[in-house]
């Protein structure tokens, strides 16, 4: 699907995956609304790409309904949507309450809250498209940090349930989900970038070129590093297998003091 002269709406565009999506849409032709929590770095990817700036809360129920609401004024209406805006917090069975809530707020009640909004307007025109950048942890687990790993799975859940819903109404559903991605999440996850870059960690830009090329077509998963498709289907097929390996990874890391 061509993306020119598009109304997109981009969260957590301020940074990292979210501005190299918009700036890759904006390249192509789209008319790009750019949020973020940070409203300085909206403003100045907005004015760098020629998008529109409307800086918020993307996640909770109001921020999400005032960001559709002047979305739907400046581009007149929304024809795609990219729920980037994602957040990893807590390790271990440490991960407070406070870790758990704001990771399940976040990365799943603002992708329901956004599809509230959104889908019905979609369904009864016959077209529209949600992409959510979820992560192969949603796919597969990821060592050390369980409300990421959970949220995550719990994104990707959604997206599918929404694709198994609204698919033959013309809504198109997608998931990003990359490994190791160098943005300030990853330069945070200190003796773990090693296991996040095992098939080789990427730039943002990569992550939206190969989303840019998801978009030309209705494929549900887009996977930047190709290899996951693979782990998945081993997951899958053999999950006492799988889960040994993991095992092995976090004892291997226990062991190297990265784990504490």
């Amino acid at each position: 699907m061509p993306v020119r002269d598009k109304g997109v709406v981009v969260t957590g565009a301020g940074h990292g995956i979210g501005r190299a999506l918009a700036t890759r849409l904006a390249a192509g032709g789209a008319r790009v609304v750019v949020n973020d929590l940070d409203a300085e770095a909206a403003v100045r990817v907005a004015g760098e790409l020629g998008g529109h700036a409307a800086p918020g809360d993307a996640a909770t129920e109001k921020g999400v309904a005032a960001l559709v609401d002047a979305a739907r004024r400046h581009l007149g209406g929304i024809d795609i949507w990219f729920g980037n805006a994602g957040v990893e917090r807590g390790r271990g069975l440490r991960a407070s309450e406070e870790d758990w809530a704001a990771s399940h707020e976040v990365n799943v009640l603002a992708h329901v809250r956004a599809a509230r909004l959104l889908v019905p307007g979609w369904v009864e025109r016959g077209s529209g498209r949600f992409v959510l950048t979820a992560s192969a942890a949603g796919l597969l687990t990821t060592i050390g940090s369980p409300a990421y790993a959970v949220s995550k799975h719990a994104c990707v859940a959604f997206a599918e349930w929404l694709s198994a819903t609204y698919r033959h109404r013309g809504v198109v559903v997608q998931a990003i989900c990359p490994q190791g991605v160098r943005t300030r999440m990853f330069e945070r996850a200190g003796p773990l970038q090693g296991l996040l870059s095992h098939d080789g960690a990427l730039s943002p830009e990569q992550v939206a070129e190969a989303t840019w090329e998801a978009l030309h077509g209705d494929r549900f998963l887009i996977l930047p590093h190709p290899r996951v498709a693979d782990y998945y289907a081993h997951r899958a097929a053999d999950p006492d297998r799988w889960l040994t390996g993991m095992n092995k990874l976090q004892r291997q890391l226990e062991e190297q003091g990265a784990l504490r």
